[in-house]
């Protein structure tokens, strides 16, 4: 896992987002065992009150937005669903800024 939480904290760190493919390729697990991973790192983040770093994840169809399971995994997280992309920009910019303070 650390390997998956470098990556997204070079992300963060630049402002960028990648799709899960692509991170996928870069890090060498089956797709399935990325999304498992990236959800169980969502409850994770949420359990030490910090953004959600799976919200660096873009569905390869989703308009630069995470994949449905994101949003379910948010929602049972307790994150406010209410509007997608609102709550991606948050949990995003929340990420780019703790990234350049830390």
């Amino acid at each position: 896992m650390q390997r998956r939480e470098s990556r997204l904290a070079e992300l963060a760190g630049s402002g960028q987002t990648v799709t899960c493919g692509a991170l996928a390729r870069s890090l060498g697990p089956r797709m399935g065992g990325l999304t498992e991973a990236l959800e169980t790192l969502m409850a994770t983040d949420a359990a030490a009150g910090r953004p959600v770093r799976a919200a660096l994840c873009e569905a390869k169809l989703g308009n630069g937005l995470p994949a449905f399971g994101f949003f379910q995994v948010a929602r049972a997280l307790g994150r406010d669903f209410s509007d997608p992309v609102a709550l991606v920009a948050a949990e995003r910019a929340a990420l780019f800024r703790d990234a350049r303070s830390g």
